[in-house]
């Protein structure tokens, strides 16, 4: 259904092809084609590697280590007589796999020098898991 504008100058026949109906019929081929295509899903299949099951992790040893006022050591309710045995305690903890955790309970009115002294040794003998146990205690 083309449509000439204005006027030729034979006065003769226009000798080109008309092309909406081509054009028609290929949209109608398109939509068609884009309805019967299956619509497609966005998932991606994976191999992903399975999870190692391993089992839980060995909860480490714990010391309970008392100051006492007097400055008496209680290394889990044993009395530690002098400074070497502490010293020989700490090495052992040391190599240990998992290192122990080592909970400080210094006594209220127990002396700072003591307290300092013990935890400089732990430090010294790379003692990492250290913690300061019943300052709430120590509030009241």
């Amino acid at each position: 259904m083309a449509m000439s504008v204005g006027s030729s100058d034979d006065g003769g026949m226009m000798m080109e092809m008309n092309t909406t109906p081509l054009i028609d019929v290929m949209l109608v081929l398109i939509v068609m084609l884009i309805i019967t295509i299956p619509i497609q899903t966005h998932a991606v299949k994976l191999d992903m590697p399975r999870a190692n099951v391993q089992p839980p992790p060995v909860q480490p040893e714990v010391i309970d280590l008392v100051v006492d006022f007097d400055g008496t050591l209680l290394w889990n309710g044993v009395v530690i007589p002098n400074a070497e045995t502490l010293l020989n305690y700490f090495q052992e903890a040391s190599v240990k796999q998992p290192q122990p955790e080592l909970h400080l309970r210094p006594n209220k009115l127990a002396k700072y020098d003591v307290v300092a002294n013990v935890l400089a040794t732990a430090q010294r003998l790379h003692i990492n898991n250290i913690g300061i146990v019943g300052n709430e205690l120590m509030e009241q």
